[in-house]
């Protein structure tokens, strides 16, 4: 059976949902997971926690526990990275607020913008370096990745050595949501009243992913593009394969004026349905950063409470502890929602074919028009060949374009860190949609090497 590394085992996002669904997996009994995180209270927590839990489900895994990913990577199959320098949200906050001393407002300073930019550089080089461990440690491996900024990073691996990498992301989740919202009416789905937005709160949670599940169950989306910024191609009724786009279109019209304003105008606008709701499409777009117009009151793009996610992040593991300490198998623990790994993972080792609607892996003549080395994200078939991606072939002209601007930012930024190139980092800035200004680019530029000196030796 094979030998799986987790690595950021006591992330907040993806470590314990990962851990868990492996644990509950029949098909990987016999597995060895390897828990690596160099935060040494999460790595005893997420030790303790799985020591338990193997033992208490009768797991049959072998756990192994790393504060350093070279000591875990010999032999192994799969690396899943949930690995994210710390502290995240205060240096979230800060990609964000750092711009703003130059006029410059990002939407949300994640993925895009030049907080996108620092967000990736910051990980850069521990990336690439657990890359190249793993070339020499177990060169055959599958790099599953979560980390962000997606498409990115996993260029990176790519492009810079000789690891196979996939990623994962829950995103299209959102598009389920909003279609099933919007066909509640026809269907019957239940509870697209509370159904408000998707950003990031933990009040939509729920209602979000209520509607989710019964959409992921009705529907099928065939969407394509980049992570964060796909497109659905297709929406068909998954029992009869009748084509559902013609009446989402016309029930998408009746929901109210200020449900995702900003989804609302590109589609549109550019006629396919942009999939992963306001907060995350505004980093992508060039009309969103404008002082004198502020399109972000207009489309009501609330920032991230970063302050509120920290503060979840250190009660979540509170409660694990308890949860440890009273041998209390809570709801969240016997119920987990797979991130995707575990079922990726058991179809390369069984040879069983597994169809997987959001794959993010190198274009390779996928989509018609993107550099074959982009990291597109499209739906694609997982067997014991490897991962094939399902080709979509030509997307409309704009969108297409759209997505190849950020492609380049996105490839120029990763080549500029990898070699330590200012030029290359400039040109990076100049061609995201955020920034508007050549002077204020070599401040912004100069302000993110600086501040970010510890994790970017190389510009220095």
């Amino acid at each position: 059976m094979p030998k799986i590394v987790c690595l950021g085992a006591g992330s907040f996002s993806f470590g314990l949902s990962t851990l868990l669904t492996l644990l509950q997996s029949p098909t990987l009994r016999g597995s060895e997971i390897a828990l690596v995180d160099i935060n040494p209270e999460s790595l005893d927590l997420s030790a303790r926690l799985a020591g338990w839990l193997n033992e208490s489900w009768d797991c049959g895994k072998i756990i192994s526990v790393h504060s350093n990913h070279k000591e875990a990577l010999p032999g192994a199959d799969f690396v899943i990275s949930a690995i994210e320098v710390q502290p995240r949200e205060a240096l979230w906050r800060k990609d964000f607020e750092l711009t703003l001393k130059y006029g410059l407002r990002q939407p949300y300073a994640e993925n895009g913008g030049p907080g996108g930019f620092a967000h990736a550089a910051r990980n850069v080089n521990t990336v690439l370096e657990i890359a190249r461990d793993m070339e020499t440690a177990c060169p055959e491996a599958w790099l599953i990745n979560f980390t962000n900024p997606m498409h990115r990073l996993c260029y990176l691996v790519n492009q810079y050595s000789r690891i196979k990498v996939v990623g994962l992301c829950h995103q299209l989740a959102a598009g389920y949501a909003m279609a099933a919202k919007a066909l509640a009416p026809v269907l019957g789905f239940s509870g697209a009243e509370a159904f408000v937005s998707t950003h990031a709160d933990p009040c939509n949670h729920y209602p979000m992913a209520n509607m989710a599940l019964q959409g992921m169950e009705r529907l099928k989306i065939t969407a394509a593009g980049l992570n964060h910024f796909t497109w659905m191609l297709a929406l068909q009724d998954r029992r009869s394969g009748e084509d559902l786009y013609p009446l989402f279109r016309r029930e998408w019209q009746k929901l109210p004026a200020n449900f995702e304003p900003l989804t609302r105008d590109i589609f549109d606008i550019f006629k396919l349905f942009p999939i992963p709701g306001d907060e995350h499409l505004d980093e992508y777009l060039p009309w969103l950063t404008s002082a004198a117009h502020k399109a972000w009151e207009r489309y009501d793009l609330s920032l991230y409470d970063w302050t509120l996610f920290e503060q979840l992040r250190q009660a979540q593991w509170r409660q694990v502890s308890e949860w440890i300490a009273n041998r209390d198998l809570n709801e969240t623990l016997t119920e987990p929602v797979s991130e995707g790994a575990v079922e990726l993972i058991e179809s390369l080792v069984t040879g069983v074919p597994l169809y997987w609607e959001a794959l993010n892996i190198p274009n390779r003549g996928l989509i018609h028009g993107l550099p074959e080395n982009a990291i597109v994200e499209v739906p694609g078939t997982v067997s014991k060949d490897g991962i094939q991606g399902e080709g979509v072939c030509a997307l409309p002209q704009g969108i297409l374009e759209l997505l190849h601007r950020e492609v380049s930012a996105s490839q120029l930024c990763i080549d500029a860190v990898v070699l330590g190139d200012r030029d290359l980092a400039l040109q990076s800035l100049l061609l995201d949609p955020v920034v508007d200004d050549i002077g204020t680019a070599r401040l912004i530029l100069n302000d993110i090497l600086e501040t970010n000196r510890t994790w970017l030796p190389q510009f220095h």
